[in-house]
């Protein structure tokens, strides 16, 4: 009697379960719709390329490239479906048998885990719309949107899915980025042991992933032959394929993050440009969009490996090196150093960081002296110290050292950046009109400038883009242009998006430059840039060490190329004097190195070219400044 009241409950609770079972799945059938599949599985990470189209990092919550069904070879279909669902399009949207499975090894447990009995279609449904949590419900949910995309999509289009969207472990979703990670090529480069080795991480990438564990690689050798004999079983494979697949070397995890070192700067200053632009951080996570940018391979690697040797060993943790390199006439940025590891730090310093220009601010002395018709014969008392009116109040000028040079003309006065020439110089021209050109060559109206006579002595804090590309608009005989990385925007459909172009205007006469070039290039040539001669190809530029020696710079360019390299600390107080080993670091030690070993490797195999002879406004006979502001020429 006992017996079959016990059967009886049994059957009771059998049905109860299979009505509210039922009731349950009818609910979910009415209430759970496919949600967009285009919102997930097109989502992909945005790629951002070199000029030459070389991938220098990525945007994206996951690392994902999609490709249509037809680019993925059949070889690696059939590992996949060989590894999870050998009888994919013959089969249902799920297997019934396999969730009995499960339930009774769940129930025999005592916890619902992952293990599925599910096909392809159910771990497509499951990766790409549900929450990995473990409830009857979310089960139930996964069942109804299978059916629901059996109904919807063709098998075809199910597979493509769900190649691109199942996770393969080390960062990577679908099958090309994980072809990438363990094998370092491309998905249609796969031999068909690498495909089944692809197949087999799929199932649990932490289980058999062979970098992680040596009891992995004995898995995953176990779970490469079974996926192999599966495809042999389905005769995807011949026999004689089947014994030539021997279990390939996986190439090994790397661990540093997609933003880690110094190309973390040039990933962040892509994309606050994209947002500029009009471009919003969510769809670069998932637009799978390819942003071609300015940059030059050769000369980005250049710029690190000229600051990786060259920057003073030993020194203080809060030294930044900074470097920008811009194609004058276009504002291209071809190379940029922001810092050694944006995971560390995270202000770009080429970008961001603001130092005192120092003697980098005199050619704007110069172009505005040159504008109002003082040529670079004028001479001038280079004795030091000499007090000058500010407004009423004495300000006294010293040069480097205190070292004092007598009558010297202008030219002189740049090579050997003599402060005690360019103050009255600067009062000369107006220093007004000293503002103005550097605000027309490219300092920005958000660094603070005040037209007093310290104006001339770099007292402003500039970022080093904005110096760079002023000495850019210098090489390009005074057409400013405005800096930009982002060269295209292509969609996932490769359709363009953006096309940046460069944005120009003439802002000096051309006479005008080549006088101010004629005047840099002797900074090379004999004065405080000399170390830049080792660059064997002619230069101008201009060294910059600022009071106190709080920063030091070296800006320079060629016809074809201009760069800003600076050394500077957290604060305008600290001081950079006793760094590798120096007394002093002047722009002319390892600013101006760093600049030139840069530039050899930026420039090789590129022609060497002239700058324009010098237009010598004013005339070739020396002009006498006196004092008090007066002139008189002097016949030679």
């Amino acid at each position: 009697m006992i017996k079959t009241k016990l059967i009886r409950l049994g059957i009771f609770l059998a049905g109860f379960g299979f009505v509210a079972g039922a009731t349950l799945f009818a609910i979910a059938w009415f209430t759970v719709s496919i949600p967009d599949p285009n919102a997930y599985v097109n989502s992909q990470s945005t790629i951002i390329q070199y000029s030459n189209g070389t991938e220098i990092g990525r945007v994206g919550t996951q690392n994902r490239q999609i490709l249509p069904l037809a680019k993925i070879p059949m070889r690696l279909r059939y590992a996949v479906m060989a590894a999870e669902d050998r009888n994919y399009y013959a089969n249902r949207a799920f297997s019934p048998t396999g969730i009995a499975r499960a339930i009774f090894n769940n129930v025999k447990s005592g916890s619902l885990n992952s293990e599925g009995g599910s096909t392809i279609t159910q771990q497509y449904a499951k990766t790409a719309f549900l929450t990995p949590s473990r409830t009857v419900q979310r089960k139930i949910k996964e069942l109804v949107i299978s059916l629901k995309l059996e109904n919807a999509l063709t098998k075809d289009q199910i597979l493509e899915n769900y190649l691109n969207t199942i996770y393969f472990g080390r960062g990577s979703y679908g099958v090309q980025t994980a072809a990438q990670q363990y094998f370092n090529r491309n998905v249609n480069q796969l031999s068909i042991a690498q495909a089944a080795v692809i197949a087999s991480i799929l199932r649990s990438p932490g289980f058999y992933d062979p970098s992680l564990s040596k009891e992995n690689q004995k898995r995953l050798e176990n779970r490469f032959a079974y996926v192999i004999q599966g495809m042999l079983d389905k005769n995807w494979i011949t026999e004689a394929e089947a014994k030539a697949a021997k279990l390939p070397v996986v190439v090994p995890r790397t661990t540093s993050g997609s933003l880690s070192g110094p190309k973390g700067y040039i990933i962040d200053a892509v994309q606050k440009e994209l947002g500029k632009l009009g471009f919003t951080q969510e769809q670069l996570l998932v637009g799978g969009y390819v942003i071609k940018t300015t940059l030059d391979a050769k000369a980005q690697q250049s710029a690190v490996d000229a600051v990786n040797k060259l920057t003073p060993k030993k020194a203080p943790e809060n030294l930044h090196t900074a470097l920008v390199a811009i194609r004058p006439g276009t504002g291209e940025i071809i190379a940029m150093y922001g810092g050694k590891d944006y995971v560390v730090r995270q202000l770009n310093d080429a970008t961001q960081s603001i130092a005192l220009a120092g003697s980098t601010f005199k050619p704007f002395a110069i172009i505005a002296g040159l504008e109002a018709g003082i040529p670079l014969t004028s001479m001038w008392n280079g004795d030091s110290p000499q007090t000058f009116d500010d407004l009423g109040k004495p300000y006294e000028v010293s040069n480097y050292g205190n070292e004092g040079w007598g009558q010297v003309d202008l030219m002189t006065a740049t090579q050997h950046s003599i402060n005690t020439v360019f103050v009255p110089l600067g009062m000369k021209a107006g220093m007004d009109k000293v503002v103005d050109a550097a605000r027309r060559a490219g300092i920005p109206e958000s660094v603070a400038m005040i037209a007093t006579p310290s104006v001339v002595l770099g007292v402003a804090s500039p970022r080093v883009i904005d110096v760079a590309n002023s000495y850019a608009t210098f090489a390009a005989q005074g057409i400013y242009s405005k800096p930009y990385m982002v060269a295209s925007v292509t969609g996932p459909n490769k359709g363009v998006l953006y096309q940046g172009k460069p944005q120009t205007q003439q802002v000096f006469a051309p006479d005008v430059m080549a006088d101010l070039t004629y005047a840099l290039k002797s900074v090379v040539n004999g004065g405080t840039g000399g170390a830049a001669l080792a660059l064997g190809r002619p230069v101008a530029g201009k060294t910059g060490t600022s009071q106190s020696n709080a920063s030091a710079w070296f800006s320079a360019y060629t016809p074809q190329l201009a760069a800003a390299v600076a050394l500077f600390r957290d604060s305008a107080s600290e001081s950079l004097n006793g760094i590798g080993g120096l007394t002093s670091v002047t722009g002319g030690t390892f600013p101006a190195r760093i600049w030139t070993a840069f530039m050899k490797g930026a420039l090789k195999g590129e022609p060497e070219m002239n700058f324009p002879a010098p237009a010598n406004i004013g005339g070739l006979d020396p002009v006498v400044m006196t004092s008090g502001g007066q002139q008189s020429r002097k016949k030679k």
